[in-house]
């Protein structure tokens, strides 16, 4: 699953810095997370930063966008060979 962003969301710009795939983005009124872009941090890190930094725990699994752990490491491999190019 990707993650998102809940309107619980307090703009505290905790959470883009520690993207390691800058998923993370400021929208018109909260955060949000690109789909595209989010691995949940499989690739780089044991679990997703963005959960473990924001402080009103408004990060949840995105029930709309599963994705398997396998899937997450492609999508992750794919971001990486896209950045060698």
């Amino acid at each position: 699953m990707s993650l998102i962003i809940t309107d619980e969301c307090i703009n505290c710009d905790v959470c883009e810095p520690v993207c390691p795939n800058e998923a993370i983005y400021q929208g018109d009124e909260i955060y949000e997370i690109d789909p595209a872009l989010c691995t949940e941090c499989v690739g780089h890190f044991d679990e997703p930063q963005c959960q473990t930094v924001c402080p009103v725990d408004c990060i949840p699994k995105d029930p709309n966008r599963q994705e398997s752990q396998l899937q997450l490491l492609s999508k992750y491999r794919q971001l990486i060979a896209a950045e060698q190019r």
